[in-house]
């Protein structure tokens, strides 16, 4: 019976093959069309694109091309093609804007751009496409059934964004570049408000800028302005910092470490309270 069972396939199998490469070769394109369209609906994606492919322009015009140019489009959506699946997905909702395949044409055209954002430890060029893209779609489609997950993608794409921004900035705070750390997380709270990594930035902006004021000189003389008081600027900065965090993060993991640092800062400035 198992061994039957697999002769049947077998035969079936090279049927199949059999008849694919009949179509490959057949000048008919109406029979690589139809071959195309099974071999879609089975799955064979790849298959599938190689006839679509090669009979493309002869049905420009034609009233089937539509729904070939669907077809195509999704077939390198399907084969995790999506540098081309998002270009023929535009193509298609450029050339069919009364299709009734334009608000899924344009969404995975959209989605398509997503799949392609990298990991955000990587150049996030393409992440910035990508929200453009799913951005238009919401624009243009804010009934869309495609909704709810277009918004979920931008969230995501966004939060990569401010992933990397965050690391950047942490990163400088590792390596002892305080200034640039500071000011890395400084446009970070400016650039993402609402970020779920506000706590993180504020308390490594303050650690940036306490170790920058504890271990700074003096006076600097400037052209402009003379000798100074970086110290005691950076020591207030800081001082600043600490409280906006406090007010914000009272009850914060991070809160035991924060009032030791306010402590220093604290002594540090009355110094500056004696001398005046």
């Amino acid at each position: 019976m198992n061994k039957f069972f697999y002769i049947v396939v077998f035969i079936t199998l090279l049927t199949s093959c059999s008849e694919y490469q009949k179509a490959l070769k057949a000048e008919d394109i109406a029979t690589k069309f139809k071959m195309g369209q099974e071999l879609y609906n089975n799955g064979d994606y790849s298959k599938a694109n190689r006839l679509f492919a090669q009979i493309v322009p002869n049905y420009r015009g034609k009233p089937q091309a539509e729904k070939l140019m669907y077809l195509y489009s999704n077939s390198y959506y399907q084969m995790k093609d999506y540098y081309v699946a998002g270009y023929q997905f535009e193509r298609f909702a450029s050339s069919y804007p009364e299709s009734e395949k334009l608000e899924e044409a344009s969404f995975f055209s959209a989605k398509s751009y997503y799949m392609l954002s990298p990991v955000y430890s990587k150049d996030q060029t393409e992440t910035k496409e990508a929200i453009e893209k799913l951005q238009e779609f919401i624009n243009l489609f804010p009934e869309s059934q495609y909704l709810e997950e277009a918004n979920k993608l931008v969230q995501e794409l966004d939060f990569k964004l401010e992933k990397k921004a965050f690391e950047i900035a942490k990163q400088f705070n590792q390596i002892s570049d305080y200034p640039a750390s500071v000011r890395s997380f400084n446009n970070f709270i400016f650039e993402f408000p609402g970020s779920r990594l506000r706590e993180e930035a504020l308390f490594y902006r303050l650690d940036s800028a306490y170790k920058l004021a504890m271990n700074s000189v003096e006076f600097k003389n400037t052209v402009q302005e003379g000798l100074v008081p970086l110290k005691r600027n950076r020591l207030e900065e800081a001082q600043d910092f600490s409280e906006a965090f406090k007010a914000s993060y009272g009850n914060s993991e991070y809160i035991e470490e924060v009032s030791e640092m306010q402590a220093d800062i604290a002594e540090e400035l009355k110094n500056y309270s004696a001398k005046s």
